[in-house]
């Protein structure tokens, strides 16, 4: 079946949203793996962009993301949160946020960084999180540590604040 023009330029002129997906991944004190970027300033979470024009989901795009760029390939827990993050000169960002649980040392030892994005990586506990993140990210993270304290749920947030 081939759409017909009129629903093409619909489909056109539509609003467009970028699409984004992280893996939370936390050492046996609860530290979080957080990765430095090589193209911009700060630290983030193995992840991101889904590749939806190849009819990738957030859960397979997290996955990818994060065996391309710390070389783990492991199976993801729930979806801790999604955020909507609104754009500043780019369209706004749907965030997913799965949960890549605990990793052993050994998996630790494992990881090797994709060197055309990324410069180092650290173990970064909850209360020194402000000292790497922007406040949108950080308040992700924060919120999925919640969720994962408090029990089976996903957070809801607006630029990095739980709404729900």
């Amino acid at each position: 079946m081939t759409s017909s023009p009129d629903y093409a330029a619909y489909i056109a002129s539509l609003p467009r949203v970028l699409a984004g997906a992280a893996v939370l991944f936390r050492d046996g004190e609860g530290r979080v793996l957080l990765v430095e970027p090589n193209y911009r300033e700060g630290w983030t979470l193995p992840g991101g962009t889904i590749e939806s024009d190849d009819g990738e989901t957030p859960r397979q795009g997290a996955r990818r993301e994060t065996a391309e760029e710390i070389g783990l390939d492991r199976e993801l827990g729930r979806l801790l949160t999604v955020d909507w993050v609104q754009g500043v000169g780019r369209p706004p960002l749907v965030a997913y946020l799965y949960d890549g649980g605990v990793l052993s040392e050994d998996e630790f030892k494992a990881i090797r960084l994709q060197e055309e994005e990324l410069l180092s990586w650290r173990l970064v506990a909850r209360d020194e999180l402000g000292e790497y993140l922007s406040d949108p990210h950080r308040g992700r993270v924060l919120a999925a540590l919640d969720v994962l304290a408090d029990g089976p749920g996903t957070a809801e947030l607006e630029d990095g604040r739980r709404v729900f």
